[in-house]
């Protein structure tokens, strides 16, 4: 094994054993502050491409209680924040399915 393999090998092992140890933490925190079904769909709809007003439109809510739920995620880093034309968005750094949390559905908007 070259020294280069061997490095690679040992990055992989690092980062299979970080991941496991960080997997209950990260589950832990994610159903404590994702603990209403519409906490649960923003940050779903949280996947950096949807802004503040798209995503508060699509879950009734307003735009500044997605603006706030982004921050408070960010500071629980739980979300990332991306630079964008107009300012920042926030991105989720997890899939809630893979804590096996239901993610609600998009209510159908009336008279659309």
């Amino acid at each position: 094994m070259s020294k280069e393999d061997e490095i690679v090998y040992l990055l992989r092992e690092i980062l299979k054993w970080t991941r496991f140890s960080g997997l209950e933490n990260a589950r832990s925190e994610i159903r404590r502050t994702l603990d209403t079904d519409q906490k649960r769909l923003v940050y779903t709809l949280s996947d950096g491409e949807n802004n503040s007003r798209e995503i508060a439109e699509k879950c009734d809510v307003s735009d500044f209680t997605v603006r706030k739920y982004w921050s408070e995620w960010n500071k629980r880093g739980i979300v990332s924040p991306m630079s964008v034309r107009g300012g920042t968005r926030y991105k989720k750094s997890f899939d809630l399915e893979d804590f096996g949390l239901i993610v609600p559905e998009i209510k159908i908007e009336k008279g659309g």
